[in-house]
């Protein structure tokens, strides 16, 4: 349920109805905008008497909300939020390009890769640290000590970090981290989701393989159900019939969920084609579709990664992605 407040309202009331709602054992979640001010009710709103709501003096109109998800919902948070994750913000008109390795496979590697992408526009770093793999004897990744380059990589170029993990017993590794990825295998556990929602991290969410997207928005819902507001989606493809393409990209979901939510919506197509070569006209397509953000799997060498070398793109060609990117955005505004 959302109770939009009529213009003027001053804090003192808004306090007090605030006040009278948790007294029902309401959670109540604020939305400030410049017109208006929106309370979304979380919880047994059924005990809440519509008619009487809607007839106090602040009160503008009384809405029922029928989707699961709440404090994800645009209704309850009609303006874009902007979630900033060191020097770079992401929504809101502020456009995430994220690039890096796969996987953290050496200082001189992270370094020199995080170094090329910053130069070719790139304002987050990605890598992996810990890496799931579908085969137990395929590179895992290096762990805390993949962190540590990662960190020292920041150190060298000033690019906010974003890695991924795997478990919650290893979240204290992640303290220096800018942002922490939910990978596709791990967007409906939900043990490691409710901890996330304890921190103030940045979290970026990847879609399931197979997830709907109203599952991906429950998912995020059980991050910010426990305070933590700064969460980013991410489209990475999901598995269909198709067998040409690692997974099939759903450019759609980027309109979707920008319906649906506020939240920013980043767009994988490294993952979600699996070949280089289409990786740079599915970024151009996710930007003309309005995405918040790219991630774009880059490597110094791709024939010798030790993962996903066949979707990474060489320093060049992703300098050569980004101006492309860029330009489609200039011709959308």
């Amino acid at each position: 349920m959302i109770a939009v407040l009529k213009h003027g309202t001053t804090e003192a009331q808004t306090q007090h109805l605030i006040a009278w709602l948790k007294n029902m054992n309401l959670d109540v979640h604020i939305s400030q905008g410049q017109e208006v001010t929106i309370l979304g009710l979380i919880g047994d709103t059924s005990r809440v008497d519509m008619e009487l709501l809607g007839s106090l003096d602040i009160v503008e109109t009384v809405k029922r909300v029928s989707e699961p998800f709440k404090q994800v919902n645009r209704k309850f948070h009609p303006l874009d939020s902007v979630i900033t994750a060191g020097n770079a913000k992401i929504g809101g008109g502020n456009f995430a390009m994220i690039a890096g390795p796969c996987s953290v496979e050496s200082e001189e590697q992270i370094i020199k890769v995080a170094t090329a992408v910053k130069e070719a526009g790139a304002n987050l770093l990605r890598g992996g640290a810990f890496k799931p793999r579908t085969s137990p004897y395929a590179f895992q990744g290096m762990g805390g000590k993949g962190i540590e380059l990662l960190l020292k990589a920041k150190a060298a170029t000033g690019l906010p970090i974003v890695t991924e993990i795997m478990n919650i017993s290893t979240l204290d590794l992640f303290t220096d981290v800018d942002v922490i990825q939910v990978g596709a295998r791990n967007m409906q556990n939900f043990d490691l989701l409710k901890e996330l929602g304890k921190t103030n991290k940045p979290i970026l969410l990847k879609r399931g393989l197979a997830n709907t997207l109203q599952e991906l928005l429950m998912s995020a819902e059980y991050i910010m159900s426990e305070g933590n507001e700064n969460v980013m989606l991410c489209e990475r493809g999901i598995r269909t019939f198709e067998t040409y393409t690692r997974n099939t990209l759903d450019l759609s979901a980027i309109t979707v969920l920008q319906e649906l939510t506020h939240l920013p919506v980043i767009v994988d197509p490294s993952h979600a084609t699996g070949k280089a070569r289409l990786v740079p006209p599915m970024a151009y397509a996710a930007a003309a579709a309005g995405a918040d953000g790219v991630m774009v799997e880059v490597h110094n060498n791709p024939a010798c990664a030790l993962c996903d070398g066949a979707q990474s793109l060489t320093p060049a060609q992703f300098a050569e992605l980004n101006q492309k990117v860029q330009q489609i955005r200039e011709v959308l505004k």
